[in-house]
């Protein structure tokens, strides 16, 4: 087994939640223009808490082969409130039509609405900046995945579901809350115990009911197994258990569909190395594996690492997060190229038409246009940050 020396880094941002005051457009014009509305409610961005009374939510990527592998990650994040605006009047809770629901044939998930890069597309649009609004529609018109929050896991979810369900689609959620998460780096945290965890896990699991759900589970949790001197050894049973528990209940609900997540082709080199650890966790009973999770690789190395896995596994599936890796990774020496690396690209549009039996779906996980980390201009880690947006957009070959 080959454990590349891969650089991991987190981010906090504020959490994706159904239900929260609105968050309104400024008439001036500015792209930080976004006020609370109080006592207004719709779909978006909310702080929430962990046990340890930070907002989490990854801005996570590996950085390219050969980089030491030292697990950087999330600071303290916060909503898209965007400054320097007083007035509460003006907006409107109502769908602006920023963002439709793409053909349920070629990408059947669901479209937030009122995401960060919908918004984005309204300021721009409220300043008569139709490029720009144009190149963010490039993110905004695509369903996104959301990462579930601690504060009410339960309504959370139940109101991503309920809302795609009402447009027909399936929403896409990512579960990211085990204990002893993310190396005691900066997404360190997750829920204090077992038992913490699979409350949580309850809460999820009655939020989807039986409408549909594609679950990512757990992004690193296996990858952070296999190196050296992360998650300690008294801590990889409970691991292995509570991510079978996952796979199991979330399996129970008639309508969801389960992928564990399996790192990157740059993190562990050896598919060989995944084998036991996928099985420890379930992979038998989840529908198939994931690759790419924030990062940057190309879809075409995600391919041929899943191909050369998915035999030894049973033939599982897997689904590649390509919301960024439209260049491929970022290329010299730079210690922070996992961070907000410039010339990126968005990747293939989220589909389940990808072309490969092995390949169920290219989605958007990592959520693009979210900042990786104070570096190169951006802003805290998972915080909106338009001019990289813009960027990912501009340089996108479709």
């Amino acid at each position: 087994m080959s454990v590349s020396r891969v650089r991991t880094a987190h981010g906090v941002t504020a959490r994706r939640q159904l239900f929260r005051p609105v968050v309104r457009l400024c008439n001036d014009g500015r792209d930080r223009s976004l006020v609370v509305s109080k006592g207004e409610w719709m779909y978006g961005t909310n702080a929430g808490r962990t046990s340890a009374g930070r907002a989490h939510r990854p801005a996570r990527a590996h950085r390219a082969a050969r980089a030491r592998l030292v697990t950087s990650g999330v600071l303290a994040g916060a909503m898209l409130l965007l400054a320097g605006c007083s007035s509460s009047d003006g907006g409107s809770s109502e769908d602006d039509g920023a963002s439709k629901q793409p053909p349920k044939s070629q990408a059947p998930y669901w479209v937030n609405p009122k995401g960060s890069a919908a918004q984005q597309v309204t300021a721009y649009r409220n300043k008569d900046d139709g490029k720009n609004a144009g190149l963010i529609e490039k993110i905004a018109s695509q369903p996104v995945a959301e990462w579930i929050g601690v504060e009410d896991p339960e309504g959370e979810t139940r109101g991503f579901t309920e809302a795609a369900a009402k447009a027909d689609r399936s929403a896409l959620l990512v579960l990211y809350n085990l204990p002893h998460r993310d190396c005691g780096q900066y997404s360190e945290g997750g829920a204090a115990g077992g038992d913490d965890y699979r409350a949580w896990l309850d809460k999820v699991i009655k939020g989807i009911g039986d409408r549909k759900a594609t679950v990512i589970v757990e992004p690193d949790a296996l990858p952070h197994l296999l190196q050296e001197g992360c998650t300690p050894q008294q801590f990889h049973e409970e691991r292995y258990a509570l991510l079978k528990e996952a796979v199991d209940k979330l399996k129970a609900q008639p309508n969801t569909k389960v992928y564990l997540d399996a790192g990157n082709p740059d993190w562990v080199r050896d598919p060989g190395g995944l084998v036991e650890p996928l099985q420890r966790a379930g992979i038998d009973k989840a529908d198939g594996f994931a690759l790419n999770v924030s990062n940057y690789q190309t879809t075409e190395s995600n391919i041929a690492y899943g191909k050369k896995l998915s035999p030894m596994i049973g033939n599982k599936p897997f689904v590649i997060d390509t919301s960024r890796n439209g260049n491929g990774p970022a290329e010299g020496h730079d210690e922070e190229s996992w961070c907000n690396p410039p010339g990126r690209a968005l990747g293939e549009a989220p589909t389940t038409k990808t072309g490969e039996d092995l390949v169920d779906a290219y989605l958007w996980i990592k959520r693009p246009g979210e900042s990786d980390g104070p570096c190169k201009g951006g802003p805290k880690a998972g915080e909106w940050y338009p001019e990289y947006a813009l960027e990912l957009a501009r340089n996108a070959k479709r």
